[in-house]
């Protein structure tokens, strides 16, 4: 095994290289993984696009943390897991080729998934959506951003027996959330149009939950509208681009629990990427079938410009490394 490796790495805004740099060596505790593939995350866009806070380049790999690939090497005293498993983990630094990973930060893979593409944090990120949303059967429920996060959302709420109402700005999505199990579909143009047209679903009461998939101001503005007194609004989008305002005059008044859907306990993190196999295993959804656009490691900046201006058709990106 050389010493060397292929990495990509961003140079600067709006610019990345594959560079070869040092292979990294696992430490005690730690394993070497060798990648497959990686998942493009839109959280990490203002890395691609530029802020005053960032330096450049960044670190080789960086800012990957999606990845899967099979165990190359082990650090000493690692148990549980042997040279050749197939793996997802957290980390963030798997646009490359290998990448140490802490042997307490990965899930193994089963071999009924082998040869599927497996992002296990996006995926673990989802289920851990679902089970902050405390959905129940019979429940309306209305996601606001059908994207890969928001087509697992509804498939597995759809299977607990709720009624999904699915808006989005985009009928690429709202026609694959359909197919995931929406019972109706809303598409996201007009403010009043799109309450005018909730209500006449779930009636003037308002939706049990309402799921924030997007990470921008108006849909949240719409999620306060849309959900009845005493629902929950689940914030699943990842408001990352500014502060944001929030009509709490109406929040407070209709006495709502608004839940921040995003983890940061790793051990969270790791029980939701067991659920997600799980749950691909079951077929509760078809995971290759929402991974849509597939880069090379040189082509990083391809994945992220798809991020960017999302397509007609794309929904996620990955990254595929070659050995």
């Amino acid at each position: 095994m050389s010493e060397m490796m292929q990495a990509a790495v961003i140079t600067g805004p709006g610019e990345a290289a594959v560079q070869l740099v040092p292979r990294p060596e696992p430490g005690a505790g730690e394993v070497l993984v060798a990648l497959e593939g990686c998942g493009v995350c839109a959280s990490n866009l203002p890395l691609w696009q530029g802020r005053t806070w960032f330096s450049y380049p960044a670190l080789p790999g960086a800012p990957g943390h999606e990845g899967w690939g099979r165990v190359q090497a082990l650090g000493e005293g690692v148990q549980g897991v042997k040279v050749g498993d197939r793996v997802t983990f957290l980390s963030y630094n798997a646009y490359a080729q290998y990448d140490r990973v802490r042997a307490d930060a990965l899930v193994k893979i089963p071999a009924s998934l082998d040869g599927q593409p497996f992002p296990g944090e996006p995926v673990g990120c989802a289920m851990n959506v679902f089970r902050r949303s405390v959905i129940e059967p019979g429940q309306t429920v209305a996601l606001i951003g059908a994207g890969f996060l928001g087509a697992i959302f509804t498939a597995l709420a759809t299977a607990r027996g709720a009624r999904v109402i699915a808006i989005s700005r985009r009928p690429f999505a709202l026609d694959l959330a359909r197919r995931c199990g929406a019972e109706e579909t809303v598409l996201l143009d007009d403010h009043q149009r799109v309450m005018d047209r909730v209500r006449e679903l779930a009636g003037e009461r308002g939706c049990d939950r309402v799921v924030e998939a997007t990470g921008h101001q108006w849909p949240l503005d719409l999620a306060g509208e849309l959900v009845r007194e005493g629902g929950k609004i689940v914030i699943a989008g990842y408001h990352q681009d500014g502060l944001r305002q929030v009509n709490l005059q109406l929040w407070n008044w209709k006495g709502i629990d608004v839940i921040n859907a995003h983890e940061r306990e790793a051990r969270v993190y790791l029980e939701g990427m067991r659920a997600g196999i799980a749950a691909v295993e079951s077929r509760m959804f078809l995971l290759k079938e929402l991974i849509t656009h597939t880069f090379a490691l040189d082509q990083l900046g391809h994945a992220y410009l798809a991020l960017e201006h999302r397509p007609d058709g794309f929904l996620k990106g990955m990254i595929r490394i070659e050995q």
